[in-house]
């Protein structure tokens, strides 16, 4: 689950339902890596959207658990938590800012062009897993005080014009994926139902009408399931099953 070979171009970086067909290459290094979590799930959606449409632009806005940075985070984050609802003064350790009731748009380091190592490895490892250079990617992460469960933000901008419907269709079909979209009845994805669950959650689909062919997402996935261990499990699988 390392960062460090997911660049690597003889190294396959896989999300079993979008892109198996990469495994064989393991055979280069022995070595297959496991993306971002972020990533995970927005291109998880993605993909079968791609496959129809072609995606020129994304631009996504994550809005990222805890959990992510580790145990010492939710334990600040609840400390914090307890210290500010005792008037006290909480302390500051793991992250550098007050993670409760905050948002920090700050996920690892800063580079120089302005962006974060998080931000850059979306734009990186989402062109990498759907095989498409030509794809604009942009992000801000942002980490907030949730202790389970990535929320994203996601805007497309497709070659072939969709609707709304023909959206909720394909990603009605799509592995792995859940379509939860029914504002009428405040039904959309939440952190608190996507936590402890192996699907990736997507609603608030609609079209972006300040330009001819966009749709805007929500996305909400469990960050150490399908962000991490389950999609580890699932790639040993597909790999014992089609490739040993």
């Amino acid at each position: 689950n390392t960062s460090a070979f997911r660049m690597e171009p003889d190294v396959p970086l896989i999300v079993p339902e979008v892109n198996e067909n990469a495994l064989p290459m393991y055979k280069n290094r022995g070595i297959i890596a496991n993306p971002n979590c972020s990533t995970i799930q927005m291109v998880l959606v993605l993909k079968p959207i791609h496959d129809y449409a072609r995606i020129k632009r994304i631009v996504v806005s994550t809005y990222q658990a805890v959990s992510g940075t580790g145990k010492r985070a939710i334990e600040e984050l609840l400390n914090q938590l307890r210290a500010l609802l005792n008037g006290e003064r909480p302390k500051v350790e793991v992250y550098p800012h007050q993670i409760a009731f905050n948002c920090l748009p700050h996920i690892d380091v800063f580079f120089p062009n302005g962006y974060t190592k998080e931000e850059m490895k979306m734009i990186n490892e989402t062109k990498k897993i759907l095989s498409d250079d030509s794809i604009a990617v942009t992000a801000t992460t942002v980490r907030v005080p949730v202790l389970y469960g990535h929320s994203e933000s996601v805007n497309i901008e497709t070659e072939k014009k969709l609707s709304p419907e023909e959206v909720r269709e394909i990603l009605s079909k799509a592995p792995g994926v859940k379509v939860v979209d029914n504002p009428e009845t405040n039904q959309y994805p939440m952190a608190i139902h996507a936590a402890g669950t192996d699907f990736t959650y997507v609603g608030r689909i609609r079209a972006d009408n300040s330009i001819p062919n966009g749709i805007n997402l929500w996305i909400v996935a469990d960050n150490l399931r399908k962000g991490a261990a389950l999609n580890a499990v699932q790639i040993a699988e597909k790999l014992i099953e089609n490739y040993l």
